[in-house]
């Protein structure tokens, strides 16, 4: 993409009433814009972190059985009323439609999902069954300040798994577990996240919850370094020891929560009356796991954990544009920056070009916000020597590549 076509354009200026670094990060970067607090539009450089981010969750869930649906926004005030939660979940957004009903924006999806298994498995040769969406979720926060970590309206893969039984709900879980740990790996994210110990509230003794480590985070987890885990604050016991080891010499962390997962047991299903034929004829209730990821929050993470004083560091796989080509004035060479973005085109190379007529300074100062991985200047030096500049993102020195090299080159740089 030509950067002289982005209608948007990187800024100096942020909303003053925003204090978190990764709105005001992809703010200047213009990755997003603000509308209100905890409501963003992600804009063209934004939306394609986005999608990749959303891509990946969609493949690892895929690759773990999940089907892809989409339920709606928009939830009758019955369905709530079924499960107990339209007066006891206190960040519901609530509307009245044109037809007299009461209804709420979709903050989480149990109650519209279980009712619509129940229309399909109907004995035990119908389970286990799997189905996941990405939807936007709208919850009415009350601090709602943290950029993209804690919105308003956001992101989320919510994937809800359908089992005869306990057993089969925990194998399937910890294969979940496995999957999450790849997104966060292919996110960039996984040297720095931990499974968590978290309440299980009424559903189970515990559930889980994947924190990644940041300085600016809202949560405290305790670490245990011998078994690679972390207990959540709010429910770490007066031992302060590892449910896991027994270990009590636990180190505190600051931390985000980009992922969570529950065993619902039959919390829901016996709501909704949905219980399926056993192989002896009898009839019993479905068991049901829950698995929440934010694409939006996961970006925002990313933001918060790779960065310097100059701007983010996109992860590899999900950086908007691969390479960040900037070309610089050249008068007297037969090949110009045009020939060589044309040439990384063709080559499939997802590549950023800096087209525009500004100073030099500029550009480099664009691109350190920006933040792809590579970045490769074409300019009237470098081509006397038939040679292009390229340099990483997150390193310090450049080297001359010769520009019948740079395609090879890139795949390995």
């Amino acid at each position: 993409m030509r950067q002289s076509e982005l209608f948007t354009k990187t800024t100096k200026e942020v909303p003053k009433d925003e204090t978190s670094f990764n709105a005001r990060a992809l703010i200047r970067g213009g990755f997003i814009d603000k509308v209100a607090a905890g409501i963003y539009t992600f804009l063209p450089l934004g939306h394609r972190v986005h999608e990749k981010i959303k891509n990946i969750i969609r493949e690892e869930m895929n690759a773990i059985g999940g089907q892809e649906i989409f339920m709606p926004a928009l939830v009758p005030k019955d369905v709530w009323a079924a499960t107990d939660r339209w007066d006891s979940f206190d960040v519901l957004f609530k509307l009245a439609g044109a037809d007299k009903r009461e209804y709420a924006l979709g903050a989480t999806h149990e109650e519209v999902v279980t009712p619509l298994l129940k229309k399909y498995v109907l004995s035990y040769k119908d389970l286990p069954k799997f189905v996941y969406q990405i939807q936007t979720k709208f919850r009415n926060e009350l601090r709602a300040k943290a950029g993209l970590l804690r919105g308003r309206e956001f992101s989320m893969k919510d994937l809800y798994s359908f089992h005869a039984n306990e057993e089969d709900l925990g194998e399937y879980y910890k294969l979940a577990q496995k999957a999450y740990f790849k997104i966060f790996e292919r996110c960039g994210l996984l040297d720095l996240t931990y499974l968590t110990f978290a309440s299980g509230g009424s559903f189970s003794k515990y559930s889980h919850e994947f924190q990644t480590l940041s300085e600016n985070g809202e949560d405290l987890i305790h670490i245990c370094d011998n078994c690679d885990i972390a207990v959540n604050k709010e429910i770490i016991d007066e031992q302060r020891a590892c449910p896991s080891c027994g270990n009590k010499k636990l180190r505190e962390e600051k931390a985000i929560e980009v992922g969570n997962i529950f065993k619902l047991g039959n919390r829901f299903s016996k709501d909704f009356g949905f219980r399926y034929t056993d192989e002896n004829g009898d009839k019993k209730d479905v068991i049901m796991g829950c698995y929440g990821i934010g694409p939006s929050r996961v970006m925002g993470t990313v933001v918060e954990t790779h960065n310097d004083d100059r701007g983010i560091i996109w992860p590899e796989e999900i950086s908007p544009f691969r390479v960040h080509l900037i070309g610089l004035k050249t008068q007297n060479s037969k090949l110009n920056a045009d020939d060589i973005y044309n040439e990384l085109l063709e080559a499939g190379v997802e590549v950023l070009y800096d087209d525009r007529e500004v100073g030099a300074g500029e550009k480099f100062a664009d691109a350190d916000l920006i933040g792809c991985p590579v970045r490769i200047v074409v300019s009237e030096r470098t081509l006397k020597k038939n040679s292009v500049e390229m340099k990483r993102r997150d390193g310090d020195d450049a080297e001359l590549v010769g520009v019948d090299e740079i395609t090879s080159k890139i795949s390995d740089f």
